[in-house]
């Protein structure tokens, strides 16, 4: 699936992380789906260094999920702070 496949995940994981992780987020839906697409990408490699994952294979669905509420978690604290 590739990179295509890994934004389209992170777009679909972004959306449902921010029904997950509600609040009073900096960003609205662009932010959102865009740091849904970073956790994504970012549970992707993390998964293939753990082992998890073989070289070109996507974290999935439930992986991004994970990953864009932890950037999203993150985002929120950092964004905070500098406000």
């Amino acid at each position: 699936m590739g990179i295509i496949g890994t934004i389209i995940i992170g777009f679909l994981a972004g959306l449902v992380a921010k029904f997950l992780h509600p609040g009073r987020d900096p960003g609205g839906f662009i932010i959102t789906t865009l740091l849904g697409i970073v956790g994504a990408v970012v549970a992707t490699y993390l998964g293939q260094a753990v082992g998890w994952y073989r070289a070109g294979e996507g974290a999935g669905f439930i992986g991004a999920i994970v990953g864009a509420v932890i950037v999203l978690a993150v985002w929120g604290m950092v964004a905070r702070r500098s406000a």
